[in-house]
Order: structure tokens, then C-alpha cells, then sequence
């Protein structure tokens, strides 16, 4: 019988491995067939892994395999500041969402590394706000900055093409916006300020409607300059200054005061009725979680009708009884690739690979496509 081959690994990097990933002792012995006991003697170095193990390591803890050959943990930007106020979870995240986070931080580096190639500018077009500037006076400022009266909102075919048009604007304002998917129970959405260009990540896990209320909430903590992990619409009934700023400026931009208080005068009856909620939402591309919190601020409804009826549509804080998206971000995988990483970061890819900065694996690892796909994505490019 041939004898496996086991390789000399540092036991602070196994562990760093482990929980940068976000596995637990017990998941990580699971996952390679081997007690506990056994694979705490290997993590702790008594006793050197088999290659085998590595490469299963290596795939359950998305890291390639040359990483286990280092001589120390590689130096990390910590997690984004945890604001989802899930109780005994403070900076404790699944792994599909450190996934996320990881996945974003490597291709926000790569962003700025092709804009730089190719002299683009990388820091946001944006005027930074503190705390003391009015969330509603910046909200209809940005309306006009992004052209978006009443009328243009009102005639999107849906609440995709609306999305699609902020995520434009605000990738034109070197704001990289990606979908990523991640249990909505533990994060809806993060941005990431400290690093230009600034990234802004929404779940696509979640519906359309509660997608554009995340966009504009993380786009408030942009404005804010702050890198952050949270649940928007969870945060609603938050005491926290910051997260209370965004959601009524996510609010706001969303739903400005005045042309609520005309939906709701003529509907003051059944306001909360679920056929107007779907009908409102469906038809002004606003979640129905900001529907009633508009109502609640603008007196049309009480605190306690506004808690009660809040419950069917907000995620509790928690708990995992959430509805998630039905309708897939995309069937074909140019498409998928486009909708996850968005035009501007594809169209920064087709700009260095035409002019030769980069190579065509480069392009494929970039992206995360194979060749056949390359193409397509490519000329969906907005160069």
C-alpha cells in the first residue's frame, strides 16, 4: 500500500485558517472523516496533515493550497464593524458571509490595482456628511444628484431596472456595488469605506425591494465613511445614531416625504392592508418594511399598529424566518457574473486585458468564469 504523503505545516497557520474561515473544530474534523482529538493533534502540530487533507482543507476553507505552506498567518483587514445587533452574535458570522467579505476585500484590491494600471481616479465622487447633517436634506440632494424625480421612479418596468440604475450611478461615482449571497438572517448588507475604490455588497439572497433599501442604507454609511456590516431593515427599531441616520436616509431617497403623504391621504383607510402593501411596494419599488416606517414617522399610523403590522415583513432579530428571493439573480453564467461583480468592475477587467496589463487567466480569475464565458461577459463591458 502507498504511503501518504504528509506535509510540515505551522500550527498557528492551521488555526488562523480555520477561523479566518469561519469552520469550527468539530465542523473541520467532520469535513476530513477524523475525531476531534485526532485533528486537534494536527492543528496544534503533533502531528503533520496528509496532502489529501490539505486539499480537502483547502476546498472547504476557499484558500488555495499554497496558503498552508506559509511560515505565519497572513496580516488581514479585520471584519467590517458588526452593527446587525443579533444578541450573543456581536462579531460572530457564518461563514458564507466572511466568504463575502473576503471575496470583496480581494476584488476591491483588484479594482484599484486595474483602475491604477489604466489612470482611472479610485476615490468615491461623493461629498462625505457627519452625523449632524439632516438624513432627509441629503436624500432629496442625492435625488437630484442621480436625476430621479417621481415620475422616472414611477416608470421603471420593475424594482430590477430601478437597482440597475442606482447601481450605475453609483458605480459612475467609483462606488464598486456587488451581489453576493449570504444567510439574510445573519447580514443583508456591508460597505467598505476604508480603502478606495469603496465598495458597497447587497445580498442577492434577499427580494428586490429590501435589496434597494440595503443599496441606498450602505450607501448612506458611504456618505458617512464608514465600513460596516449589518441588517437594515432589522435596525429599524435601533437606538443606534448611525444606523438611524441611514435608514432614514435610505428612506427618504427612497420615499421622500412629501409624495408619501399623497400615496397614503388617498389610501388612509387601508393602509396597512396587505393589498395595498404589495400594491405600493410593487408599484413604487419600495419594500414594504419602509413603507411602514414612513407611515409611522408621518403619523399615519400608531407605534403599536406599526409594530404589529412590521412583524409579517422584517426579519427578527434572531431568528431565520425570512423570505428570500424566488427569482434568480440570473440563469446563464455571463449573466450571473455581470449581476454579481457589476459593469464597472467587468468593464475595468476588458479595459487591462485590451491593453494588455493583464493576462487571460488573469481575466477568467478575476471574474471567476471559465473561458468559454469570458467572451460574453466581456462585450457586456460599458468601456
Amino acid at each position: 500500500m502507498q504511503k501518504s504523503i504528509t506535509v510540515a505545516v505551522r500550527p498557528e497557520v492551521l488555526k488562523w485558517l480555520r477561523e479566518s474561515a469561519g469552520w469550527k473544530v468539530e465542523e473541520a474534523s467532520k469535513r476530513l472523516g477524523i475525531t476531534v482529538e485526532a485533528f486537534l493533534e494536527v492543528e496544534s502540530g503533533k502531528r503533520n496533515p496528509s496532502l489529501k487533507q490539505l486539499k480537502i482543507l483547502s476546498a472547504a476553507y476557499k484558500r488555495p493550497l499554497a496558503s498552508f505552506l506559509l511560515s505565519k498567518p497572513k496580516a488581514e483587514k479585520p471584519l467590517p464593524k458588526d452593527y446587525r445587533f443579533l444578541p450573543n452574535r456581536e462579531g460572530i458570522f457564518d461563514r458564507k458571509t466572511i466568504l463575502a467579505v473576503r471575496k470583496s476585500r480581494s476584488l476591491q484590491d483588484i479594482g484599484k490595482e486595474l483602475s491604477l494600471n489604466i489612470r482611472y481616479d479610485t476615490e468615491p465622487k461623493v461629498e462625505r456628511v457627519g452625523l449632524s447633517a439632516d438624513p432627509n436634506d441629503i436624500a432629496a440632494k442625492h435625488r437630484q444628484i442621480f436625476s430621479l424625480d417621481w415620475e422616472k421612479q414611477r416608470k421603471f418596468k420593475d424594482a430590477y431596472k430601478m437597482f440597475g440604475y442606482l447601481r450605475d450611478l453609483l458605480e459612475d461615482m467609483n462606488i464598486l456595488v456587488f451581489q453576493f449571497s449570504m444567510p439574510i438572517e445573519d447580514a443583508r448588507g456591508f460597505a467598505l469605506c476604508d480603502e478606495a475604490p469603496a465598495v458597497i455588497v447587497v445580498n442577492s439572497k434577499d427580494s428586490i425591494e429590501a435589496r434597494l433599501f440595503t443599496l441606498m442604507h450602505e450607501f448612506g454609511h458611504v456618505l458617512l465613511g464608514e465600513t460596516v456590516i449589518d441588517i437594515p431593515e432589522g435596525s429599524f427599531g435601533t437606538r443606534n445614531e448611525i444606523e438611524r441616520w441611514c435608514n432614514a436616509f435610505a428612506s427618504s431617497f427612497l420615499l421622500p416625504a412629501e409624495i408619501a403623504e399623497n400615496l397614503f391621504r388617498e389610501k388612509r383607510s387601508v393602509l396597512t392592508d396587505t393589498e395595498t402593501l404589495n400594491t405600493l411596494s410593487r408599484k413604487y419599488k419600495v419594500s414594504k418594511a419602509a413603507l411602514l416606517v414612513k407611515m409611522r414617522d408621518l403619523n399615519y399610523i400608531s407605534k403599536q399598529e406599526f409594530e404589529g403590522v412590521l412583524d409579517r415583513y422584517v426579519l427578527k432579530v434572531g431568528t431565520k424566518k425570512i423570505k428570500t428571493e424566488k427569482r434568480p439573480i440570473s440563469s446563464s453564467p455571463d449573466k450571473r457574473c455581470v449581476s454579481e461583480v457589476g459593469n464597472k468592475f467587468v468593464s475595468l477587467v476588458a479595459n487591462n486585458f485590451d491593453k494588455k496589463f493583464i493576462t487571460y487567466t488573469d481575466a477568467l480569475s478575476y471574474l471567476s468564469i471559465k473561458s468559454r464565458n469570458l467572451d460574453k461577459v466581456l462585450a457586456k463591458a460599458k468601456k
